[in-house]
């Protein structure tokens, strides 16, 4: 299991767990963690973090939130997927092919369902020793008391159970960083919903 270090832009991947359209009307406060994804998903474009996405069941359950970050995303070639799976974690043989040929070692992870996808991919990750960041402002589950137990069961395996403007603000490191202009409008852009978004799902930990 890696320790749970400070997060290097370089090394890390953000992945965005089965958050697919279906799930809206069932998730608690899906939209706050649809939020979340969407800021992260801007915040890789200016890091350029490669983020890994699957979709459970597809076929049944449907396709991923059409994020407009994704386009951008995709033209830089820093999306890959979205990988079909049966498998609850996310650690199918495309995802981990893709983060050992990247060289990664810190994960960033966010998506749904807390206690069943999001966990199991944590603890594989654990298990695979890559450094596990969980966002509790870009997670969640249909039953709201799930997510609480799934945040303690991570943190407690070994996982740094963290938020989406703490991740940003190490990759970012320094202000006088070329990025910190871009990095500084997406903050102060995403200001209100995230002082939302804390108030929602914060407050439960």
């Amino acid at each position: 299991m890696a320790a749970a270090a400070k997060i290097v832009a370089s090394r890390t991947a953000f992945l965005l767990c089965d958050l697919q359209v279906a799930f809206r009307s069932a998730i608690w406060n899906f939209d706050d963690v649809e939020a979340t994804a969407g800021k992260m998903l801007r915040a890789a474009k200016i890091f350029e973090i490669p983020v890994l996405i699957t979709e459970q069941n597809p076929k049944a359950l449907g396709v991923t939130v059409p994020f407009p970050a994704l386009d951008s995303l995709r033209e830089s070639a820093l999306v890959f997927g979205p990988w079909p799976k049966k498998r609850f974690s996310m650690m199918i043989p495309e995802v981990e092919a893709c983060l050992k040929e990247r060289g990664v070692q810190d994960v960033v992870l966010f998506g749904i369902e807390s206690h069943i996808c999001v966990l199991q991919t944590a603890l594989d990750l654990l298990r695979s020793s890559y450094s596990v960041h969980v966002l509790a402002d870009g997670i969640s589950s249909v039953n709201k008391g799930e997510r609480q137990i799934a945040i303690s069961t991570m943190r407690q395996a070994g996982a740094r159970v963290t938020t989406s403007e703490s991740v940003l603000y190490q990759l970012m490191e320094d202000a006088t960083d070329p990025r910190f202009k871009m990095f500084v409008t997406l903050i102060k852009e995403e200001k209100e919903r995230t002082q939302k978004i804390t108030a929602n799902l914060l407050e439960t930990l």
